[in-house]
């Protein structure tokens, strides 16, 4: 079989991780990559405009065609930038995103929807260096293309701001050799049907969050180490090479609080309270006391003048507050096709007075994107960063584990606090609600309206409505359980 560049590099990142791609796929889990291919592409296909026209080279499932066109693109045209350009030697197979011509000099440009050019991206660039070098193409440059994070639009798009370039050409050049050698290993793990006995490392989580880690950890004794949401995933795999995998190891092991209270209270049907500790985050509220939660959408191209790529882009809020001890609730959702961020910036500031308390569950994520409204917007300012300097964080209790129990199975996040408080709410069961159920679902609501009318967009944006306002709810609910044990 012919190895791409994706399957060389998926091999060295764990050879057992490649021969299981091919011989035994199936017992592998489902991962979700769908955005990160969507932004690929998109900023893949803006990439092509870079260096000007170009000749692009078509998909095909025989790669012989692509080859033959590669080819005949290559010997009658002296000058030229091709994309998708696609060369074979020795069955190890590469296309080229951006491939430019001069003469009989070459340069390569590996294209990444990233904000920064990772270890796996050289190695990605250097085989295509070494396969093209196997075929006697004088390759001069080799660079990494991706995303500027400090970009920011402001009116039409400048490629030349929103890509940065960096030459990796002598590092490709330096690793000619250990590609070979690493080409000739995996070649003889492929033809080998027994399954490689590569160990669990961090290299199941990075540079690719591996499919077969359950495979993989199926014998380790239940539950381990790696069930534990309160240990980072780097000490876990710290602690695994150091002999300490099942929970009764964890005991002597001088690992923090937190998860020793975790692992304590797992089967233990009574909660954990910490009365002075809630008390005392309890009184640094203050009322009318005001409850909110943002939806936002990112885009690694920015569509909106002063938007930066990945930036959190807010189209909507659920508000409900307390007022003379009676609970109220606000709300605002943009159309999509215009900037959300004025309405939604200016409607924040009539909903929520100055000098109010106001309450954010995981804060510093409201906090951003209130922040970032205040700074586009100056006019704004001081009543946005008053809203983000009287703001409390309710997840804190919950971080700290002054209230846990075995149910929230050691996270503190809202979507494990809430059913662990309230297992019985039909009300506060997110699973009950109609198309929209989390974060990347709302997104996904949020840009499908442009293409919806009618009765579809009304249903559309009830569903997105009754979503935000159930995570204020909640909140509300959650706050009222702390307060039961004052």
């Amino acid at each position: 079989m012919s190895l791409s560049k994706s399957k060389y590099c998926r091999g060295i990142t764990c050879p057992k991780m490649l021969w299981l791609d091919v011989n035994n796929p199936e017992v592998g889990t489902e991962i979700n990559n769908e955005a990160v291919f969507e932004n690929g592409k998109k900023a893949g296909e803006l990439a092509k405009k870079l260096f000007g026209e170009n000749i692009d080279i078509p998909f095909s499932e025989d790669l012989s065609l692509m080859l033959d066109k590669t080819n005949e693109v290559i010997e009658n045209n002296e000058n030229a930038i091709i994309t998708e350009a696609s060369f074979c030697f020795d069955n190890n197979f590469c296309s080229v995103d951006i491939l430019k011509k001069k003469g009989n000099s070459y340069e390569i440009y590996e294209v990444k929807s990233s904000t920064k050019v990772k270890d796996i991206y050289i190695e990605d660039i250097s085989y295509q260096y070494y396969v093209l070098t196997k075929l006697e193409m004088n390759v001069e440059k080799a660079c990494v293309v991706y995303i500027n994070s400090f970009y920011e639009r402001n009116g039409d798009l400048d490629l030349n701001s929103l890509f940065n370039i960096e030459d990796v050409t002598e590092i490709a050049k330096s690793k000619y050799y250990e590609i070979e050698k690493n080409i000739n290993s995996l070649n003889n793990i492929l033809s080998n049907k027994k399954e490689p006995n590569n160990p669990i490392s961090k290299n199941c989580i990075s540079p690719y969050e591996c499919p077969y880690f359950a495979y993989c950890t199926s014998s380790l004794e239940k539950p381990n180490i790696f069930d534990l949401k309160r240990l980072r995933s780097t000490s876990k795999f710290k602690l695994f090479n150091e002999g300490i995998v099942s929970l009764p190891d964890l005991k002597n092991s001088g690992i923090e609080e937190k998860v020793r209270v975790e692992l304590g209270y797992k089967d233990k049907k009574e909660d954990l309270i910490n009365k002075e500790s809630i008390k005392g985050f309890l009184n640094t509220l203050s009322y009318p006391l005001y409850f909110l939660d943002f939806e936002t959408f990112q885009e690694v191209i920015p569509s909106l003048d002063k938007q930066r790529p990945y930036e959190q882009v807010p189209f909507q809020y659920s508000l409900h507050y307390i007022e003379n001890d009676e609970l109220k609730h606000k709300e605002f959702l943009a159309y999509p096709g215009v900037d959300p961020r004025r309405t939604l910036a200016e409607k924040l500031c009539e909903d929520i007075p100055m000098d109010v308390c106001s309450l954010a569950y995981n804060m510093n994520f409201e906090k951003s994107v209130i922040k970032r409204l205040a700074n586009i917007y100056p006019d704004l300012k001081k009543h946005l960063m008053n809203i983000h300097d009287n703001m409390k964080d309710l997840m804190v209790p919950f971080y700290n584990m002054d209230y846990y129990n075995g149910k929230m199975a050691g996270s503190y996040s809202i979507k494990y606090v809430l059913p662990a408080l309230f297992p019985d709410d039909p009300d506060l069961d997110y699973h009950n609600l109609e198309e929209v159920h989390n974060g990347s679902e709302a997104m996904n609501a949020y840009f499908m309206m442009q293409d919806l009318s009618g009765k579809e967009l009304d249903s559309l944006r009830n569903n997105l409505l009754k979503y935000c306002k159930l995570d204020t709810y909640a909140m509300v609910k959650i706050l009222e359980k702390l307060k039961e044990v004052e």
